[in-house]
């Protein structure tokens, strides 16, 4: 691999929905990168208009150039065309948020967001990623990877986003274990505050690509509407699996 590539990449994917700015200095500080390599990676991906730089704050975001790109690549999924109505029609019979997340390599990003009118919206957006240990969305993706990714995602550590965030290995491994058995995965107040979240995992010929997922706030999800929910959220699931086969879609990466 190119280093000096190597090197631009990683700075350009530091650009995050977390911390979409950052400073020269910032980036070369985080990454221990030299400063003069920074500025000069930074110039170019801003001369290509893929990093735009504020002249009063001198700190960069990313430009339009790389949210071209990012148009392209989901276009090119044929969500909108061939997925979203089937999303649509689960958020429509279950009344609540919908989302789609989609496997990359040691992560997994929210591809796919559908919320309903006038009621609470929740902090997840499409491009958000987190780790696969937190929350149903993505617990339900690693219980089927295998075994020595999930002892290596053990090993990086575990951190804890709420009180209720699941850190212990031994418990993790016990609940991925249950995700197996049972089919899906159920979480509360994981990653966000006073949410339950359903997940079914989602496959393309027998191998893990991703998940779909059912929820909303805790006084709306009570055990009868799990129950409800579930048979619906497995049937939506298993209908995006075929249109993925069908149109041979590609999401992994």
């Amino acid at each position: 691999m190119l280093k000096t590539l190597d090197s631009a990449l990683k700075v350009l994917k530091m650009f995050t929905r977390e911390k979409p700015v950052w400073g020269g200095r910032e980036l070369a500080n985080e990454l221990g990168m030299n400063h003069t390599n920074i500025y000069r990676i930074l110039e170019t991906f801003e001369k290509n208009r893929f990093i735009t730089k504020d002249e009063v704050t001198k700190k960069y975001s990313l430009g339009y150039a790389t949210w071209e790109l990012g148009i392209i690549m989901y276009e090119s999924l044929n969500i909108q065309k061939l997925i979203r109505p089937i999303l649509e029609q689960l958020m429509e019979k279950t009344g609540e948020s919908i989302f789609l997340t989609i496997l990359d390599r040691d992560e997994a990003v929210t591809l796919e967001v559908l919320e309903p009118e006038n009621k609470v919206k929740f902090s997840v957006s499409a491009g958000s990623r987190a780790p696969l240990y937190v929350g149903a969305s993505y617990r339900s993706i690693l219980a089927f990877l295998p075994e020595e990714f999930v002892e290596s995602v053990i090993e990086i550590g575990l951190v804890k986003y709420t009180k209720t965030t699941m850190t212990d290995p031994d418990i993790l491994r016990a609940e991925l274990e249950k995700i197996r058995e049972q089919g899906w995965a159920e979480s509360q107040s994981e990653y966000t505050e006073d949410v339950i979240a359903l997940a079914v995992p989602l496959f393309d010929d027998k191998e893990i690509i991703g998940s779909l997922t059912v929820s909303g706030p805790v006084y709306r999800m009570s055990d009868e509407n799990i129950q409800k929910y579930l048979p619906q959220l497995k049937e939506a699931r298993d209908e995006v699996a075929q249109v993925i086969q069908r149109y041979q879609l590609k999401f992994k990466a």
